[in-house]
């Protein structure tokens, strides 16, 4: 077996997991995702002489989950601009959704550009710097504050502010020997 077949298998049993999450921070669906890394990983091994070295492999991987996100997106735009040219308009198309109460996380990063969502998820989700992000999406670091300003403001429109249950507050006991005062300083 060659050194690259066995990096692609041990990156197929360690990190699938982790790299279809990945993915699916992108994408918002687990089908498409599955897809998304199928598809990177054919793409950074396709050719049998794919990085040797694990770290590295993953790292052309996540890469390629990033930029077939991107390249997918720009497609789907595209098409949705010619698609009403060719074919009668789907009713499916019509129907409202389904407004529900709680809006989770996955929802709210899919109301998010494509851009936004690769900087939140890059910076987020991958933790890397903003010098880091800008690189990987070859824009300026101003460029990614700004993505990343403009998706903190829609998220946290969509997703509300941060509530921390009373349960949750840390309690600090009174020192020993005193008593709690009231509030006020009145004993």
């Amino acid at each position: 077996m060659a050194r690259w077949e066995e990096v692609l298998d041990e990156i197929v049993r360690t990190r699938r997991r982790a790299l279809v999450g990945y993915a699916y921070l992108l994408t918002g669906d687990v089908t498409e995702a599955e897809d998304l890394v199928q598809d990177a990983l054919f793409r950074t091994f396709r050719r049998g002489r794919a990085a040797t070295d694990f770290a590295l492999a993953e790292s052309y991987v996540r890469r390629a989950v990033l930029s077939g996100f991107l390249d997918g997106t720009r497609r789907r735009r595209r098409w949705d601009g010619v698609r009403h040219l060719l074919a009668p308009p789907d009713p499916a198309d019509r129907v409202e959704p389904v407004v529900e109460a709680r809006v989770d996380v996955v929802e709210a990063l899919g109301a998010l550009a494509p851009r936004e969502r690769a900087c939140v998820v890059l910076r987020h989700f991958s933790d890397l710097t903003v010098r880091d992000v800008a690189e990987r999406l070859s824009l300026s670091e101003g460029t990614v504050k700004r993505y990343l300003s403009d998706a903190n403001a829609k998220l946290a429109a969509r997703l509300g502010p941060l509530r921390v249950a009373d349960d949750d507050l840390p309690v600090t006991p009174p020192v020993r020997g005193t008593a709690p005062s009231a509030p006020g300083g009145a004993r």
